[in-house]
Protein backbone atom coordinates (compact mmCIF):
# COMPACT_ATOMS: atom_id res chain seq x y z
CA UNK A 1 0.00 0.00 0.00
CA UNK A 2 1.88 3.03 -1.29
CA UNK A 3 1.67 6.45 0.35
CA UNK A 4 0.31 7.98 -2.85
CA UNK A 5 -2.37 5.39 -3.51
CA UNK A 6 -6.10 5.87 -2.97
CA UNK A 7 -6.30 2.84 -0.63
CA UNK A 8 -3.66 4.44 1.60
CA UNK A 9 -5.55 7.74 1.76
CA UNK A 10 -8.71 5.84 2.69
CA UNK A 11 -6.71 3.84 5.24
CA UNK A 12 -5.43 7.01 6.89
CA UNK A 13 -8.85 8.65 6.93
CA UNK A 14 -10.42 5.64 8.66
CA UNK A 15 -7.50 5.34 11.10
CA UNK A 16 -7.58 9.00 12.13
CA UNK A 17 -11.35 8.86 12.67
CA UNK A 18 -11.10 5.67 14.75
CA UNK A 19 -7.94 6.79 16.61
CA UNK A 20 -9.61 9.79 18.17
CA UNK A 21 -12.94 8.02 18.64
CA UNK A 22 -11.78 5.01 20.66
CA UNK A 23 -10.85 5.28 24.36
CA UNK A 24 -7.36 6.67 24.76
CA UNK A 25 -6.04 3.50 26.39
CA UNK A 26 -6.84 1.69 23.12
CA UNK A 27 -4.99 4.12 20.86
CA UNK A 28 -1.59 2.37 21.02
CA UNK A 29 -3.07 -1.11 20.34
CA UNK A 30 -5.03 0.39 17.45
CA UNK A 31 -1.80 1.83 16.01
CA UNK A 32 -0.15 -1.59 16.28
CA UNK A 33 -3.11 -3.23 14.53
CA UNK A 34 -3.01 -0.57 11.79
CA UNK A 35 0.76 -1.05 11.37
CA UNK A 36 0.33 -4.81 11.00
CA UNK A 37 -2.46 -4.29 8.45
CA UNK A 38 -0.33 -1.80 6.52
CA UNK A 39 2.61 -4.20 6.46
CA UNK A 40 0.37 -7.11 5.45
CA UNK A 41 -0.47 -5.25 2.23
CA UNK A 42 3.16 -5.76 1.15
CA UNK A 43 2.65 -9.52 1.52
CA UNK A 44 1.37 -11.59 4.41
CA UNK A 45 4.54 -13.65 4.42
CA UNK A 46 6.54 -10.52 5.26
CA UNK A 47 4.83 -10.37 8.65
CA UNK A 48 6.92 -13.38 9.68
CA UNK A 49 10.14 -11.43 9.07
CA UNK A 50 9.17 -8.43 11.15
CA UNK A 51 7.64 -10.68 13.84
CA UNK A 52 10.95 -12.55 14.08
CA UNK A 53 12.79 -9.26 14.63
CA UNK A 54 10.28 -8.11 17.24
CA UNK A 55 10.40 -11.36 19.22
CA UNK A 56 14.18 -11.78 19.21
CA UNK A 57 14.90 -8.14 20.02
CA UNK A 58 12.24 -8.04 22.76
CA UNK A 59 13.61 -11.22 24.39
CA UNK A 60 17.19 -9.99 24.01
CA UNK A 61 16.40 -6.65 25.64
CA UNK A 62 14.59 -8.26 28.59
CA UNK A 63 17.43 -10.74 29.16
CA UNK A 64 20.06 -8.00 28.97
CA UNK A 65 18.26 -5.96 31.60
CA UNK A 66 17.78 -9.01 33.84
CA UNK A 67 21.51 -9.62 33.63
CA UNK A 68 22.21 -6.05 34.75
CA UNK A 69 19.81 -6.48 37.67
CA UNK A 70 21.46 -9.77 38.64
CA UNK A 71 24.87 -8.12 38.50
CA UNK A 72 23.74 -5.36 40.87
CA UNK A 73 22.24 -7.92 43.27
CA UNK A 74 25.43 -9.97 43.34
CA UNK A 75 27.55 -6.88 43.96
CA UNK A 76 25.26 -5.78 46.79
CA UNK A 77 25.18 -9.18 48.50
CA UNK A 78 27.72 -9.60 51.30
CA UNK A 79 31.26 -8.38 51.73
CA UNK A 80 33.18 -8.58 48.48
CA UNK A 81 36.75 -7.63 47.77
CA UNK A 82 37.56 -5.28 44.87
CA UNK A 83 38.94 -8.26 42.93
CA UNK A 84 35.72 -10.23 43.43
CA UNK A 85 33.57 -7.27 42.32
CA UNK A 86 35.73 -6.83 39.24
CA UNK A 87 35.40 -10.53 38.40
CA UNK A 88 31.60 -10.34 38.73
CA UNK A 89 31.39 -7.28 36.48
CA UNK A 90 33.64 -8.81 33.84
CA UNK A 91 31.86 -12.15 33.93
CA UNK A 92 28.37 -10.65 33.61
CA UNK A 93 29.54 -8.26 30.90
CA UNK A 94 30.83 -11.19 28.85
CA UNK A 95 27.43 -12.85 29.13
CA UNK A 96 25.71 -9.65 27.95
CA UNK A 97 28.12 -9.33 25.04
CA UNK A 98 27.44 -12.91 23.94
CA UNK A 99 23.69 -12.38 24.18
CA UNK A 100 23.87 -9.10 22.28
CA UNK A 101 26.04 -10.63 19.58
CA UNK A 102 23.70 -13.62 19.20
CA UNK A 103 20.57 -11.48 18.70
CA UNK A 104 22.35 -9.06 16.36
CA UNK A 105 23.78 -11.90 14.26
CA UNK A 106 20.36 -13.56 13.98
CA UNK A 107 18.73 -10.40 12.65
CA UNK A 108 21.64 -9.39 10.45
CA UNK A 109 21.71 -12.91 9.02
CA UNK A 110 18.07 -12.57 7.98
CA UNK A 111 18.76 -9.18 6.41
CA UNK A 112 21.87 -10.46 4.63
CA UNK A 113 20.11 -13.55 3.31
CA UNK A 114 17.07 -11.87 1.79
CA UNK A 115 18.86 -8.75 0.55
CA UNK A 116 22.46 -9.70 -0.20
CA UNK A 117 22.74 -13.44 -0.83
CA UNK A 118 21.93 -13.07 -4.53
CA UNK A 119 24.44 -10.23 -4.92
CA UNK A 120 27.13 -12.24 -3.12
CA UNK A 121 26.61 -15.35 -5.25
CA UNK A 122 26.57 -13.32 -8.47
CA UNK A 123 29.84 -11.65 -7.45
CA UNK A 124 31.44 -15.02 -6.63
CA UNK A 125 30.29 -16.41 -9.99
CA UNK A 126 31.72 -13.39 -11.78
CA UNK A 127 35.11 -13.57 -10.06
CA UNK A 128 35.69 -17.33 -9.92
CA UNK A 129 33.62 -18.50 -12.88
CA UNK A 130 31.41 -20.68 -10.68
CA UNK A 131 27.75 -21.37 -11.39
CA UNK A 132 25.97 -20.96 -8.09
CA UNK A 133 22.24 -20.48 -8.51
CA UNK A 134 20.96 -17.10 -7.29
CA UNK A 135 17.59 -16.53 -5.60
CA UNK A 136 16.38 -14.06 -8.21
CA UNK A 137 12.73 -14.66 -7.37
CA UNK A 138 13.11 -13.57 -3.74
CA UNK A 139 11.24 -10.44 -2.73
CA UNK A 140 12.93 -8.30 -0.11
CA UNK A 141 10.45 -7.53 2.71
CA UNK A 142 9.39 -3.89 2.71
CA UNK A 143 11.45 -1.66 4.97
CA UNK A 144 13.61 -4.51 6.34
CA UNK A 145 16.75 -2.36 6.39
CA UNK A 146 14.98 0.39 8.31
CA UNK A 147 13.27 -1.71 10.96
CA UNK A 148 16.31 -3.99 11.40
CA UNK A 149 18.63 -1.04 12.04
CA UNK A 150 16.08 0.62 14.31
CA UNK A 151 15.76 -2.59 16.33
CA UNK A 152 19.54 -3.00 16.54
CA UNK A 153 19.84 0.56 17.83
CA UNK A 154 17.29 -0.19 20.56
CA UNK A 155 19.05 -3.37 21.64
CA UNK A 156 22.49 -1.72 21.74
CA UNK A 157 21.04 1.14 23.81
CA UNK A 158 19.63 -1.39 26.29
CA UNK A 159 23.04 -3.08 26.43
CA UNK A 160 24.71 0.26 27.07
CA UNK A 161 22.14 1.12 29.73
CA UNK A 162 20.99 4.32 28.00
CA UNK A 163 17.35 3.14 27.75
CA UNK A 164 15.38 0.62 29.83
CA UNK A 165 14.25 -2.59 28.19
CA UNK A 166 10.64 -2.56 27.07
CA UNK A 167 9.03 -5.44 28.93
CA UNK A 168 5.71 -5.08 27.09
CA UNK A 169 6.03 -7.11 23.88
CA UNK A 170 3.23 -5.22 22.12
CA UNK A 171 4.76 -1.83 22.81
CA UNK A 172 8.08 -2.95 21.39
CA UNK A 173 6.23 -4.36 18.38
CA UNK A 174 4.66 -0.94 17.83
CA UNK A 175 8.06 0.75 18.06
CA UNK A 176 9.53 -1.57 15.43
CA UNK A 177 6.54 -1.59 13.07
CA UNK A 178 5.15 1.97 13.40
CA UNK A 179 3.83 2.24 9.86
CA UNK A 180 4.47 5.89 8.84
CA UNK A 181 8.25 5.39 9.08
CA UNK A 182 8.31 1.78 7.91
CA UNK A 183 8.61 2.58 4.20
CA UNK A 184 11.62 4.89 4.16
CA UNK A 185 12.50 5.93 7.68
CA UNK A 186 13.67 7.89 9.51
CA UNK A 187 15.53 5.38 11.69
CA UNK A 188 14.16 6.44 15.06
CA UNK A 189 15.83 5.99 18.43
CA UNK A 190 13.76 4.25 21.09
CA UNK A 191 14.59 6.93 23.65
CA UNK A 192 13.10 9.59 21.38
CA UNK A 193 10.12 7.87 19.75
CA UNK A 194 8.88 6.18 22.93
CA UNK A 195 8.30 9.57 24.58
CA UNK A 196 5.10 10.07 22.56
CA UNK A 197 4.39 6.77 20.79
CA UNK A 198 2.73 4.95 23.69
CA UNK A 199 0.99 7.91 25.32
CA UNK A 200 -2.73 8.62 24.97
CA UNK A 201 -3.47 11.59 22.73
CA UNK A 202 -6.64 13.66 23.07
CA UNK A 203 -8.12 15.10 19.91
CA UNK A 204 -6.80 18.55 19.14
CA UNK A 205 -7.85 20.04 15.84
CA UNK A 206 -4.75 22.24 15.68
CA UNK A 207 -2.46 19.21 15.95
CA UNK A 208 -4.41 17.31 13.31
CA UNK A 209 -4.46 20.29 10.94
CA UNK A 210 -0.76 20.95 11.42
CA UNK A 211 0.18 17.34 10.67
CA UNK A 212 -2.05 17.04 7.61
CA UNK A 213 -0.66 20.29 6.21
CA UNK A 214 2.80 18.78 6.25
CA UNK A 215 1.42 15.63 4.62
CA UNK A 216 -0.04 17.79 1.83
CA UNK A 217 3.32 19.51 1.38
CA UNK A 218 4.96 16.10 1.07
CA UNK A 219 2.46 15.08 -1.61
CA UNK A 220 3.25 18.30 -3.48
CA UNK A 221 6.97 17.54 -3.55
CA UNK A 222 6.46 13.90 -4.41
CA UNK A 223 3.69 14.03 -7.02
CA UNK A 224 4.11 17.44 -8.64
CA UNK A 225 7.93 17.56 -8.78
CA UNK A 226 9.53 14.14 -8.22
CA UNK A 227 7.11 12.02 -10.21
CA UNK A 228 7.07 14.48 -13.09
CA UNK A 229 10.87 14.60 -13.28
CA UNK A 230 10.94 10.80 -13.10
CA UNK A 231 9.55 10.69 -16.65
CA UNK A 232 12.60 12.49 -18.03
CA UNK A 233 15.04 10.62 -15.78
CA UNK A 234 13.71 7.24 -16.89
CA UNK A 235 13.90 8.30 -20.54
CA UNK A 236 17.53 9.42 -20.18
CA UNK A 237 18.72 6.34 -18.31
CA UNK A 238 16.92 4.25 -20.90
CA UNK A 239 19.18 5.44 -23.71
CA UNK A 240 19.44 9.24 -23.97
CA UNK A 241 22.25 9.67 -21.48
CA UNK A 242 25.22 11.12 -23.35
CA UNK A 243 26.66 14.61 -23.54
CA UNK A 244 24.09 17.28 -22.76
CA UNK A 245 21.53 14.67 -21.74
CA UNK A 246 23.95 13.25 -19.18
CA UNK A 247 24.51 16.72 -17.73
CA UNK A 248 20.74 17.26 -17.57
CA UNK A 249 20.36 13.85 -15.90
CA UNK A 250 22.89 14.83 -13.26
CA UNK A 251 20.81 17.86 -12.25
CA UNK A 252 17.32 16.50 -12.77
CA UNK A 253 17.88 13.28 -10.84
CA UNK A 254 19.43 15.12 -7.90
CA UNK A 255 16.38 17.40 -7.68
CA UNK A 256 14.03 14.44 -8.16
CA UNK A 257 15.74 12.48 -5.38
CA UNK A 258 15.47 15.41 -2.98
CA UNK A 259 11.79 16.03 -3.74
CA UNK A 260 11.01 12.32 -3.58
CA UNK A 261 12.83 11.51 -0.34
CA UNK A 262 12.03 14.69 1.59
CA UNK A 263 8.45 14.51 0.33
CA UNK A 264 8.14 11.00 1.73
CA UNK A 265 9.65 12.08 5.04
CA UNK A 266 7.22 15.03 5.18
CA UNK A 267 4.35 12.56 4.77
CA UNK A 268 5.83 10.33 7.49
CA UNK A 269 6.40 13.11 10.01
CA UNK A 270 3.07 14.75 9.18
CA UNK A 271 1.10 11.53 9.66
CA UNK A 272 2.86 10.83 12.96
CA UNK A 273 2.19 14.39 14.07
CA UNK A 274 -1.50 14.06 13.17
CA UNK A 275 -1.54 11.02 15.49
CA UNK A 276 0.17 12.99 18.26
CA UNK A 277 3.51 11.20 17.79
CA UNK A 278 6.79 13.08 17.39
CA UNK A 279 9.23 11.70 14.81
CA UNK A 280 12.69 13.25 14.48
CA UNK A 281 13.54 15.42 11.50
CA UNK A 282 15.64 13.75 8.83
CA UNK A 283 16.80 16.70 6.68
CA UNK A 284 18.12 20.18 7.30
CA UNK A 285 18.49 21.99 3.95
CA UNK A 286 21.17 19.60 2.58
CA UNK A 287 21.68 21.53 -0.65
CA UNK A 288 22.85 24.50 1.39
CA UNK A 289 25.86 22.49 2.55
CA UNK A 290 29.30 24.05 1.95
CA UNK A 291 31.16 20.73 1.94
CA UNK A 292 30.46 17.03 1.66
CA UNK A 293 30.98 16.65 5.41
CA UNK A 294 28.42 19.39 5.98
CA UNK A 295 26.08 17.71 3.51
CA UNK A 296 26.08 14.46 5.48
CA UNK A 297 25.20 16.39 8.62
CA UNK A 298 22.06 17.58 6.82
CA UNK A 299 20.99 14.66 4.59
CA UNK A 300 19.30 11.53 5.99
CA UNK A 301 20.32 12.60 9.48
CA UNK A 302 18.95 9.52 11.22
CA UNK A 303 20.92 7.14 9.00
CA UNK A 304 24.17 9.08 9.39
CA UNK A 305 23.84 9.30 13.17
CA UNK A 306 23.00 5.57 13.33
CA UNK A 307 26.17 4.60 11.45
CA UNK A 308 28.19 6.99 13.59
CA UNK A 309 26.91 5.75 16.96
CA UNK A 310 26.43 2.04 16.26
CA UNK A 311 29.18 1.27 13.77
CA UNK A 312 31.89 3.93 13.55
CA UNK A 313 32.46 4.44 17.28
CA UNK A 314 32.40 0.73 18.22
CA UNK A 315 34.73 -0.18 15.35
CA UNK A 316 37.15 2.72 15.87
CA UNK A 317 37.47 1.96 19.60
CA UNK A 318 37.57 -1.83 19.29
CA UNK A 319 40.45 -3.93 20.56
CA UNK A 320 41.45 -4.87 17.01
CA UNK A 321 41.58 -1.22 15.96
CA UNK A 322 43.66 -0.31 18.99
CA UNK A 323 46.12 -3.06 18.06
CA UNK A 324 46.30 -1.83 14.47
CA UNK A 325 46.85 1.70 15.68
CA UNK A 326 49.67 0.58 17.94
CA UNK A 327 51.35 -1.28 15.07
CA UNK A 328 50.87 1.64 12.69
CA UNK A 329 52.49 4.04 15.16
CA UNK A 330 55.55 1.82 15.34
CA UNK A 331 55.72 1.50 11.55
CA UNK A 332 54.80 5.03 10.44
CA UNK A 333 55.11 7.25 13.50
CA UNK A 334 52.57 8.63 15.97
CA UNK A 335 50.97 11.17 13.63
CA UNK A 336 50.21 8.70 10.84
CA UNK A 337 49.37 5.90 13.28
CA UNK A 338 46.64 7.92 14.94
CA UNK A 339 44.87 8.21 11.60
CA UNK A 340 44.50 4.45 11.16
CA UNK A 341 41.27 4.09 13.18
CA UNK A 342 39.75 7.07 11.37
CA UNK A 343 40.57 5.82 7.88
CA UNK A 344 39.74 2.15 8.41
CA UNK A 345 36.60 2.77 10.49
CA UNK A 346 35.36 5.31 7.96
CA UNK A 347 36.09 2.88 5.13
CA UNK A 348 34.01 0.18 6.85
CA UNK A 349 31.20 2.64 7.54
CA UNK A 350 30.99 3.97 3.99
CA UNK A 351 31.31 0.53 2.43
CA UNK A 352 28.46 -0.64 4.66
CA UNK A 353 26.45 2.49 3.89
CA UNK A 354 26.75 1.78 0.20
CA UNK A 355 25.60 -1.83 0.67
CA UNK A 356 22.75 -0.65 2.90
CA UNK A 357 21.42 1.40 0.00
CA UNK A 358 21.44 -1.60 -2.31
CA UNK A 359 23.03 -4.93 -3.17
CA UNK A 360 24.93 -3.61 -6.16
CA UNK A 361 28.54 -2.68 -6.92
CA UNK A 362 27.32 0.77 -7.96
CA UNK A 363 26.26 1.48 -4.40
CA UNK A 364 29.51 0.10 -3.03
CA UNK A 365 31.43 2.42 -5.35
CA UNK A 366 29.17 5.30 -4.31
CA UNK A 367 30.07 4.65 -0.69
CA UNK A 368 33.79 4.42 -1.46
CA UNK A 369 33.62 7.66 -3.47
CA UNK A 370 32.11 9.46 -0.48
CA UNK A 371 34.79 7.97 1.77
CA UNK A 372 37.61 9.06 -0.54
CA UNK A 373 36.37 12.66 -0.82
CA UNK A 374 35.80 12.94 2.92
CA UNK A 375 39.25 11.56 3.75
CA UNK A 376 40.98 13.83 1.23
CA UNK A 377 39.08 16.79 2.66
CA UNK A 378 40.15 15.74 6.15
CA UNK A 379 43.80 15.72 5.09
CA UNK A 380 43.48 19.10 3.40
CA UNK A 381 41.89 20.91 6.35
CA UNK A 382 45.22 22.57 7.17
CA UNK A 383 45.53 23.85 3.59
CA UNK A 384 41.97 25.15 3.67
CA UNK A 385 42.62 27.03 6.90
CA UNK A 386 45.82 28.56 5.50
CA UNK A 387 44.00 29.54 2.29
CA UNK A 388 41.17 31.29 4.13
CA UNK A 389 43.67 33.06 6.38
CA UNK A 390 45.63 34.29 3.35
CA UNK A 391 42.44 35.35 1.54
CA UNK A 392 39.99 36.45 4.25
CA UNK A 393 37.35 37.53 1.71
CA UNK A 394 36.76 33.87 0.94
CA UNK A 395 34.76 33.69 4.17
CA UNK A 396 32.08 36.00 2.74
CA UNK A 397 28.76 35.42 1.01
CA UNK A 398 30.25 35.02 -2.44
CA UNK A 399 32.56 32.24 -1.32
CA UNK A 400 29.67 30.51 0.44
CA UNK A 401 27.65 30.54 -2.78
CA UNK A 402 30.64 29.01 -4.58
CA UNK A 403 31.06 26.36 -1.88
CA UNK A 404 27.37 25.46 -1.98
CA UNK A 405 27.45 25.15 -5.78
CA UNK A 406 30.62 23.06 -5.68
CA UNK A 407 29.12 20.70 -3.09
CA UNK A 408 25.88 20.37 -5.05
CA UNK A 409 27.80 19.41 -8.20
CA UNK A 410 29.87 16.87 -6.29
CA UNK A 411 26.78 15.27 -4.75
CA UNK A 412 24.98 15.30 -8.09
CA UNK A 413 27.91 13.59 -9.80
CA UNK A 414 27.98 10.82 -7.20
CA UNK A 415 24.20 10.44 -7.45
CA UNK A 416 24.75 9.04 -10.97
CA UNK A 417 25.71 5.76 -9.27
CA UNK A 418 22.09 5.56 -8.16
CA UNK A 419 20.75 5.93 -11.71
CA UNK A 420 22.37 2.82 -13.18
CA UNK A 421 22.81 -0.83 -12.29
CA UNK A 422 26.34 -1.14 -13.72
CA UNK A 423 29.55 0.79 -13.20
CA UNK A 424 30.01 0.92 -16.98
CA UNK A 425 26.71 2.74 -17.42
CA UNK A 426 27.54 5.21 -14.66
CA UNK A 427 31.05 6.07 -15.84
CA UNK A 428 29.96 6.10 -19.48
CA UNK A 429 27.33 8.73 -18.78
CA UNK A 430 29.59 10.79 -16.53
CA UNK A 431 32.61 10.97 -18.83
CA UNK A 432 30.42 11.71 -21.85
CA UNK A 433 29.77 15.11 -20.26
CA UNK A 434 33.39 16.01 -21.05
CA UNK A 435 33.42 14.40 -24.53
CA UNK A 436 32.79 16.97 -27.32
CA UNK A 437 31.71 14.17 -29.67
CA UNK A 438 28.91 13.21 -27.27
CA UNK A 439 27.57 16.76 -27.47
CA UNK A 440 27.37 16.73 -31.25
CA UNK A 441 23.91 17.75 -32.35
CA UNK A 442 22.63 18.31 -28.84
CA UNK A 443 20.23 21.20 -28.37
CA UNK A 444 18.28 22.19 -25.27
CA UNK A 445 15.10 21.63 -27.25
CA UNK A 446 16.03 17.95 -27.30
CA UNK A 447 14.95 17.74 -23.67
CA UNK A 448 11.37 17.98 -24.94
CA UNK A 449 11.81 14.51 -26.42
CA UNK A 450 12.04 12.97 -22.96
CA UNK A 451 8.30 12.74 -22.36
CA UNK A 452 7.84 16.18 -20.79
CA UNK A 453 6.48 19.17 -22.64
CA UNK A 454 7.73 22.72 -22.34
CA UNK A 455 4.79 23.44 -20.03
CA UNK A 456 5.87 20.52 -17.83
CA UNK A 457 9.38 21.92 -17.49
CA UNK A 458 8.08 25.43 -16.74
CA UNK A 459 5.64 24.14 -14.12
CA UNK A 460 8.33 21.97 -12.55
CA UNK A 461 10.80 24.85 -12.51
CA UNK A 462 8.32 27.11 -10.71
CA UNK A 463 7.53 24.38 -8.18
CA UNK A 464 11.22 23.65 -7.57
CA UNK A 465 11.85 27.34 -6.82
CA UNK A 466 8.88 27.27 -4.45
CA UNK A 467 10.12 24.08 -2.80
CA UNK A 468 13.60 25.42 -2.10
CA UNK A 469 12.21 28.83 -1.15
CA UNK A 470 10.00 27.29 1.53
CA UNK A 471 12.95 25.20 2.69
CA UNK A 472 15.10 28.33 3.12
CA UNK A 473 12.29 30.05 5.00
CA UNK A 474 12.31 27.09 7.39
CA UNK A 475 15.80 28.08 8.56
CA UNK A 476 14.14 30.80 10.68
CA UNK A 477 11.51 28.52 12.16
CA UNK A 478 8.74 26.16 11.10
CA UNK A 479 6.88 27.72 8.17
CA UNK A 480 3.60 26.38 9.56
CA UNK A 481 4.09 28.43 12.73
CA UNK A 482 4.55 31.56 10.66
CA UNK A 483 1.56 30.66 8.53
CA UNK A 484 -0.57 30.17 11.64
CA UNK A 485 -0.07 33.85 12.51
CA UNK A 486 -1.62 34.95 9.21
CA UNK A 487 -5.35 35.72 8.81
CA UNK A 488 -7.57 32.66 8.54
CA UNK A 489 -8.82 33.61 5.08
CA UNK A 490 -5.27 33.79 3.70
CA UNK A 491 -4.35 30.46 5.26
CA UNK A 492 -7.42 28.82 3.80
CA UNK A 493 -6.67 30.16 0.33
CA UNK A 494 -3.06 28.95 0.44
CA UNK A 495 -4.02 25.46 1.61
CA UNK A 496 -6.77 25.14 -1.00
CA UNK A 497 -4.36 26.36 -3.66
CA UNK A 498 -1.75 23.78 -2.62
CA UNK A 499 -4.37 21.03 -2.68
CA UNK A 500 -5.52 22.23 -6.10
CA UNK A 501 -1.95 22.07 -7.45
CA UNK A 502 -1.47 18.51 -6.16
CA UNK A 503 -4.80 17.29 -7.57
CA UNK A 504 -4.50 19.02 -10.94
CA UNK A 505 -0.77 18.96 -11.62
CA UNK A 506 0.29 15.84 -9.75
CA UNK A 507 1.78 13.16 -12.02
CA UNK A 508 -0.49 10.14 -12.21
CA UNK A 509 0.47 7.05 -14.19
CA UNK A 510 2.43 8.03 -17.30
CA UNK A 511 3.47 4.44 -17.87
CA UNK A 512 5.61 4.11 -14.76
CA UNK A 513 5.01 3.48 -11.08
CA UNK A 514 4.43 7.05 -10.02
CA UNK A 515 3.60 6.01 -6.50
CA UNK A 516 6.83 4.22 -5.73
CA UNK A 517 9.28 6.16 -3.57
CA UNK A 518 12.93 5.87 -4.53
CA UNK A 519 13.98 4.92 -0.99
CA UNK A 520 11.40 2.11 -0.79
CA UNK A 521 13.95 -0.27 -2.28
CA UNK A 522 16.50 0.48 0.44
Amino acid sequence: MLFTSYPFIAFIAILLFAYYLVPRRVQAPLLLLASCAFYAFSGWENLFFIAFTVLTVWAGGVLLEKNLIRQKERLAAGELSPEEKKAIREGEKKKRKRLLAAVLLLNLAVLATVKYLGFFLESVNGVFGTAFGTPSDWIVPMGISFYTFQSIGYLVDVYRGTVPAQRNLWKLALFVSFFPQLVQGPISRYGDLSKTLFDPHPFRFGVLRRGLLRVLWGYFKKMVIADRLAVAVIAMTGGKDRGGFALALLFLYTIQLYADFTGGIDITIGLAEALGVTVAENFRRPYCAVSLKDYWRRWHISMCSWFRDYLFYPVSTSRLMRSLTKGAKKAFGDKAGRKVPLYLSSLIVWGTTGLWHGANWNFVMWGLANWAVLMISQECEGLYAAFHKRFPKTEGFGWRVFAVGRTFLLVAAMNLFDCYTTLGGTFGAFFSIFDPAAWAGFEPAGLLSLGLSGADFILTGICVVLMFGISLMGAKGDVRDRLARKPFALRLVLVVLLLFVVLIFGAYGRGYDAGQFIYNRF
